[in-house]
């Protein structure tokens, strides 16, 4: 029945940003005894008439499905914020969270969230990293705790980030096995993701980094909606085929309303280690032109270099093991402009009055 229910709510959009009210995770609570459906609709803003509209839609759509007897439907805001700005934060303890995303897969976004993180964590912030790519989870890997399962507090009831780096950290992939495959519906994508975000012991934290999975589907807009982000850096390659998804990953948040700190370019090119002559391999400077063109800061770009990719499958990230080489100090210059844009984006922001 609850497979039912939830396919029937998917064709339900929430107003404002016009996605399906479970893919937004929305839907809380869902309960069934005897025909007698209970469930919580969670509104990220105040309710409006559309919101109105929205619970009449619901009501009725629940009960023409056969079988339901009473809809008992409550409707509410989540109240509390992170900073003077953001409404409806469910990590009270967090100052920031960001989103490092990218708008297609095999660009290095991973690799880059983990160095991100362990730069501010060597900075001197307390730092997070939330890995939300469900289906192909590399935190384990590239933290190096692969096959460690969390433990649980029982007194607070609440998963154990695992920490390493001095980064606390969560994925899916440290509760499944590295062969089993991750097959799962958009619902329960979302709910795991709701998860990692309400059953997780963060403690305070001053940034957390969500390592967004790649392209701009339901489980990156789920996650808008889920947790007020701060703003969000968008991982890219030099050439056209990377650079288009550029285009479509700001367009996405500023969907949702989440602005942009900014671009990366990773594998900006190639010094040989044996002739030293630098190679473009993907071409360059792409990154920063369309940045450029889009009128959002670029924070700087990575070369791509063998001692990264061996300290990732070691799980050693490479601003971890040799904090003081020259592309270590790459990633610590670009978590400092990251650091600089979001302080001016949050100075732009009109305070709520709470």
């Amino acid at each position: 029945m609850e497979d039912i229910i939830l396919n029937a709510l998917k064709r339900i959009r929430e107003p404002t940003t016009g996605r399906d009210i479970v893919s937004l995770g929305m839907v809380r609570g869902l309960q069934n005894q005897g025909g007698v459906i209970s469930l919580k609709i969670t509104l990220q803003s105040p309710p409006q008439a559309e919101h109105r509209q929205m619970e009449q839609e619901i009501q009725q759509t629940l009960e023409r499905i056969p079988g339901i007897k009473e809809v008992q439907l409550h409707m509410s805001t989540e109240a509390g914020s992170t900073t003077k700005t953001r409404p409806g934060n469910r990590l009270e303890s967090v100052k920031e969270i960001v989103a490092v995303a990218s708008g297609k897969g095999g660009v290095g976004k991973s690799t880059v969230a983990v160095n991100l993180a362990v730069a501010l964590s060597q900075a001197g912030f307390k730092v997070g990293l939330l890995d939300a790519d469900i289906y192909g989870p590399s935190v384990p890997t590239l933290m190096g705790l692969k096959n460690t399962p969390p433990l649980v507090d029982q007194n607070k009831k609440k998963i154990i980030p695992l920490e390493k780096y001095g980064i606390k950290t969560i994925s899916i992939g440290y509760l499944m096995r590295e062969e089993d495959a991750a097959i799962w519906r958009g619902p329960m994508v979302g709910r795991m993701l709701q998860q990692f975000v309400e059953d997780v012991d963060w403690g305070d934290l001053d940034f957390l980094l969500m390592d967004f999975p790649p392209g701009t589907g339901d489980a990156q807009l789920s996650l808008s909606q889920i947790v007020p982000i701060s703003g969000s850096v968008i991982v890219t390659t030099p050439q056209d085929v990377a650079l288009a998804d550029v285009i479509r990953g700001v367009a996405m948040f500023q969907k949702v309303q989440v602005p942009t700190i900014g671009v990366v370019e990773n594998m900006s090119f190639f010094n040989c280690p044996h002739c030293h002559e630098r190679s473009e391999i993907f071409g360059h400077g792409g990154g920063k032109r369309k940045a450029e063109e889009m009128k959002v800061p670029f924070l700087g770009e990575i070369p791509l270099q063998e001692d990264t990719r061996v300290g990732s499958d070691e799980g050693k990230p490479i601003v971890a093991s040799q904090p003081e080489a020259a592309i270590s100090k790459v990633f610590k210059s670009i978590a400092e402009n990251m650091v600089k844009e979001l302080k001016a984006i949050n100075e732009k922001r009109p305070a709520v009055n709470l």
